[in-house]
């Protein structure tokens, strides 16, 4: 690689990573089906500018502020489920552009890929000096675009062409290559939004997200106290079907499994955390509100298709070579096997073109 471009790919096989997925991000991440997690991370710098890619193999809850100091651009480049961001149902190639500090909502029904760039206001003027409205683009409010079926078919082929020849090996780019290549990456992930308007900005399940997401607020405010399901009613002032409705619409569960999944994730990452010989799963489980530990070996057995002795001890692992996962496979448009020249590329921006 070169100073001007750089990239870096690495396998994930845990929901914490996801957590990692954007530099400088805020995110939690809660696992919400069962599996091992496979997946993928890219971290580019290309002329300055920050590109984020991932890929991951099963179903997921995301929440936090993708930057304090930046406007946020994400693609939805695969998916083998449902996907919701915000109120809104989002599709392969659509576009979402969130404002610094804004808080980001996503539901992952199951495996997904997307791209992430991170733009300030002076990548915003450069980009767009002939574009009176893309130049307001970091006062917006957050906003979703839908692609049109060829042109986003379109666009996911052409990320996943720009990458794979910044990720070629023993190139030596230079600047005037490296800010050719920083305004593709910016041009191709905004022609959605140059060719489209934006969805309305209340879509249908706004008021199921806003009550999930005041749950998740006095949840986490209250720290480690149990919370019963009848003071979470009392506090967001709702009825107990309400509620329901509310959490199968936005998450896809119910209340009390999205708590438990939630104290399930907590007892996870503690535990790969710590050390066996000064930890018992015991001792976490009952701390995350488990009392009957049989039935908290089940539920993580369940989720996590390890049990926590495995976790704890920290048994190696096989790493996935790119592409190898089949969940992340059917998450990428038009899949194909990967070429081995692809491996240390970014493949799960989409599949590569047939050999």
């Amino acid at each position: 690689m070169s100073e001007h471009i750089s990239v870096q790919t690495r396998s994930i096989d845990s929901f914490e990573e996801i957590d990692d997925s954007i530099r400088g991000a805020h995110i939690e991440t809660v696992q919400l089906e069962r599996g091992r997690l496979r997946g993928h991370l890219t971290h580019m710098s290309v002329g300055g500018l920050p590109v984020a890619a991932g890929a991951f193999s099963i179903g997921l809850r995301a929440r936090g502020v993708l930057s304090d100091d930046r406007v946020t651009i994400a693609v939805l480049t695969g998916a083998t489920g449902r996907v919701t961001q915000w109120s809104y149902e989002t599709r392969p190639a659509d576009v979402l552009v969130m404002p610094a500090g804004v808080d980001h909502d996503a539901r992952f029904y199951s495996g997904a890929s997307y791209a992430v760039i991170s733009l300030d206001q002076a990548d915003i003027d450069a980009a767009f000096a002939t574009e009176p409205r893309l130049r307001e683009l970091g006062t917006w409010p957050k906003r979703h675009f839908r692609a049109e079926k060829h042109g986003g078919e379109y666009v996911i082929r052409r990320l996943r062409d720009i990458i794979a020849r910044l990720a070629a090996p023993d190139v030596k780019w230079n600047a005037d290559a490296a800010e050719f290549w920083k305004q593709s990456i910016i041009g191709t992930m905004t022609t959605t939004i140059l060719a489209s308007t934006p969805s309305e900005l209340d879509g249908p399940l706004l008021s199921a997200k806003r009550i999930v997401r005041k749950v998740e607020d006095y949840i986490e405010a209250a720290g480690s106290k149990p919370v019963h399901i009848s003071e979470l009613c009392r506090e967001v002032h709702v009825s107990r079907r309400t509620l329901h409705r509310a959490f199968y619409e936005a998450v896809g569960i119910g209340p009390v499994a999205f708590l438990r999944c939630r104290r399930l994730c907590s007892v996870h990452s503690i535990l790969r955390a710590s050390d066996p010989a000064t930890t018992t799963i015991a001792d976490v489980a009952m701390q995350q509100g488990f009392l009957n530990l049989g039935r908290f070996s089940g539920y993580y057995r369940s989720l996590f298709d390890e049990s926590p002795s495995r976790t704890l001890a920290g048994f190696d692992r096989p790493t996935p070579r790119c592409g190898d996962s089949p969940q992340i496979q059917r998450a990428l448009p038009d899949s194909a096997e990967i070429r081995p020249e692809w491996r240390q590329a970014l493949t799960h921006i989409g599949a590569p073109e047939q050999p």
